[in-house]
């Protein structure tokens, strides 16, 4: 019987913990891990990468060749809301690439990373460019902050020297705002408080509420948070 995730959806809005929570898993010895989170060895699929990579061809085609931006405007917005889809279809396809390799499964949890605002298309949308063999294994860690917090947050953590950081990156005040004021989670997981449903799938979730913040200072705290809720995720994950 296994006893490890296949794969686990953090998700919540900028700055509201997740990549605390996925260090935090990652400096947990594996055999504890396994034994208090059921995940053992993980590989991330964050598209905060992806985006970052973007930015940075825009501004060598700007500066450097002289030539037209082909994601973002120059205030750093996509030029297309579609590109928040295409950013979740590379998840999919980066995923279905590690699916070639003999029993992934058996060795790996793969740990899917991403925020949406209700600005572009939300959870909702999101959720419908995750490919059947994602939707099939997965359970959706949500961590809940509000936008307020967010706001504190991203501020706290921005360091100018480290932009592309996954730590370290944050949002000016108005494009947080605009992006990520306002977020579907609610209306996305409906009434159900164990699973929600997409296309032919019940996904189980749990939620972490952030607030006070116990993610930042990555103590026993968050370990003990975590533990229940991953338990509780396990459990819901052996009956979907």
């Amino acid at each position: 019987m296994k006893e490890r995730f296949e794969i686990i959806i953090i998700m919540g809005r900028p700055a509201s913990g997740k990549s605390e929570v996925i260090d935090y898993l990652k400096k947990t010895p594996v055999e504890e891990r396994i034994r208090r989170f059921h995940i053992g060895d993980f590989e991330e699929f964050d598209d905060f990468p992806m985006l970052w990579t973007w930015f940075e061809e825009d501004a060598i085609l700007e500066k450097t060749l002289k030539k037209p931006r082909l994601h973002t405007d120059s205030e750093g917005y996509f030029k297309f809301q579609y590109l928040w889809d295409l950013l979740i279809e590379r998840i999919s396809m980066e995923y279905s690439k590690r699916l070639r390799d003999e029993n992934y499964h058996d060795i790996k949890t793969a740990i899917i990373e991403f925020s949406r605002g209700s600005e572009h298309g939300g959870y909702r949308d999101a959720f419908e460019h995750l490919s059947d063999a994602i939707l099939e294994k997965a359970a959706i860690f949500y961590i809940d902050v509000s936008f307020e917090e967010s706001l504190r947050k991203n501020r706290q953590r921005f360091n100018p020297d480290r932009p592309d950081s996954i730590l370290e990156h944050g949002l000016p005040d108005e494009k947080l705002t605009r992006l990520y004021g306002e977020v579907d989670w609610e209306e996305f997981k409906g009434d159900d408080p164990q699973f929600i449903p997409v296309r032919n799938y019940k996904i189980p979730y749990v939620v972490l509420k952030n607030e006070p913040d116990i993610t930042t200072a990555r103590d026993e705290n968050l370990g003990q948070a975590l533990e229940e809720l991953f338990r509780r995720l396990w459990k819901l994950s052996a009956v979907k």
